[in-house]
């Protein structure tokens, strides 16, 4: 493992332990992601996937370890961190217009007493704009299909320009051209030296959407370029039996690039 202030490791996480209850949900997490990839967090039902992402940010308190992002602790790397939670954890009967929730990624950067200007107007219309939205501004948030409230809280991170976003399951219950003008968003970001992790709950798209792949099962199976950790032997350690599709995705995993 990296040293624990790497500046150059993305997230650098160390002896990262979580329980919920008493119960360990995260057990002695070792992970470093490095910038300029688009990761994915895999791993069954139950295998603590968001609650790593929410010890990430601050969001769960562990019972033991570090996480460095950047060489910084979140609290001194907020502003150059973007989150997308799951999107049924969300109030979407909120009374708030699109612009209004995309306006709330700067929040961190205005404080809560300053008022956002023309300025942040338009560097969340632009953000808009990037998710195919700007028509729908003055729209209610409870108006949208799944798909839109979903490329609106992405465009909620992307206001932020971000250095390293992390998003949950953002592919969760859209339609095949939605998910892929998210994957194209996301890739663009990769493509610009940002870092992206996903939780995914697709195998079957891995290989195809990321190159970067953290398989978890309450500990850590295996992480690193998903040509050399997208395997049977890795997929079945993960899933155990739990995976039912998978002689189909050995043939997937042995020809991924």
């Amino acid at each position: 493992m990296a040293a624990l202030h790497e500046p150059h490791i993305a997230c650098h996480i160390e002896d990262l332990t979580v329980s919920y209850q008493e119960r360990p949900v995260l057990w002695d997490i070792d992970l470093d992601i490095p910038p300029g990839v688009m990761a994915a967090i895999v791993g069954p039902n139950g295998a603590g996937k968001s609650t790593l992402i929410k010890a990430v940010l601050g969001l769960v308190r562990p019972v033991a370890g570090h996480v460095r992002l950047f060489g910084l602790p979140i609290a001194a790397a907020r502003r150059r961190v973007g989150y997308v939670p799951q999107r049924q954890s969300v109030d979407w009967d909120f009374p708030a217009t699109v612009l209004d929730v995309v306006l709330m990624g700067l929040y961190g950067q205005l404080g809560w007493l300053r008022r956002p200007g023309r300025t942040e107007r338009a560097r969340a219309m632009a953000a808009l704009a990037q998710v195919g939205l700007e028509d729908y501004a003055r729209r209610q948030i409870s108006q949208l299909s799944g798909g839109q409230q979903q490329r609106t809280f992405i465009a909620r991170a992307l206001v932020q320009e971000a250095d390293l976003y992390f998003l949950d399951e953002p592919m969760a219950g859209v339609d095949a051209v939605t998910e892929a003008a998210i994957v194209a968003l996301l890739k663009a970001q990769r493509d610009a030296g940002k870092t992206v992790v996903v939780v995914h709950h697709d195998l079957q798209t891995v290989a195809r959407y990321f190159d970067w792949l953290v398989m978890l099962n309450q500990r850590i199976i295996a992480q690193g370029p998903v040509s050399q950790v997208y395997t049977p032997e890795n997929l079945r350690a993960a899933y155990g039996g739990q995976l039912a599709l998978i002689g189909t995705l050995d043939a997937q995993a042995d020809k991924a690039p």
